[in-house]
Parts: structure tokens; C-alpha cells; sequence
């Protein structure tokens, strides 16, 4: 549900609206896939899905899939920071994103904060995981 979502709001600021074929091309699933979910998410209340003209996000769909965007970037500058290649860091946060409670993605944002105001403190564990 969570990478629905995240991939309708991203098609409505991209392009200005979310349809079942774009979703579909872009999780690389067949649209009869995401017209399920996408009827789902209606239900739920997360968006409006009118068949044939597309979707918009409601304003709570909206809120759901501005946290799960934050969430993911978070995750990926994170792991960036200690010069882990793109191909793994986008394995990586596509199965962490799914899996990680609120209580220690406060603690990432916490260390995110404190890592950015101390280049010296990445340095070292880069450093450091480099040894390893």
C-alpha cells in the first residue's frame, strides 16, 4: 500500500495526475494489480479513483504519503553518508522503509541531525568502516 501511495504522489507532482497504467509501468506490475489497490486505497479513504480518469490523493492519503517519502529519504541520505553505492541503498531502504516503527525513525532523525552538524564524526565511522 505504502509504495502506492508513494509513487501516486510523486506521479501527481511529476505529471499533474496518477493513473493505473502509470502506477503499473512504474512498479512493474500489471494493472489489473493496481486497480485492486488502487479501489482499496478509495475505500480506505486515502484517495479518489474515478475508473478511466485517474486518482488524486486525498488530504489524509496526502499526509500518509508525505511520511512515507520523508521516511524514505531519510533512510537513503543516511546510508549515503557513509558511501554505500546507490544500488544497495535503494535495496536497502525498500525493505527497511516497510518494516522500521515511528519510535526508531525518531532515532534516525535524531542521528541525521547530529551527523549533518558533524562531518567529523561520519569521517570517523567511515573510517572506521573501512577497517572492518
Amino acid at each position: 500500500m505504502e509504495d502506492y501511495l508513494e509513487q501516486i504522489s510523486g506521479l501527481i507532482a511529476e505529471k499533474g495526475y496518477a493513473r493505473v497504467v502509470d502506477i503499473a509501468d512504474r512498479l512493474s506490475i500489471s494493472q489489473a494489480s493496481v486497480t485492486n489497490m488502487v479501489k482499496r486505497l478509495d475505500a480506505e479513504g486515502l484517495v479518489n479513483y474515478e475508473r478511466y480518469r485517474g486518482m488524486t490523493l486525498t488530504d489524509r492519503g496526502q499526509e500518509v504519503a508525505d511520511y512515507i517519502i520523508r521516511r524514505h529519504d531519510l533512510l537513503t541520505r543516511f546510508l549515503q553518508l557513509f558511501g554505500i553505492d546507490d544500488e544497495t541503498i535503494y535495496d536497502d531502504v525498500e525493505g527497511m522503509e516497510h518494516h522500521i516503527s515511528s519510535p526508531t525513525m525518531r532515532v534516525f532523525e535524531a542521528l541525521m541531525r547530529e551527523l549533518e552538524t558533524s562531518p567529523e564524526a561520519v569521517k570517523r565511522i567511515r573510517a572506521d568502516l573501512k577497517k572492518s
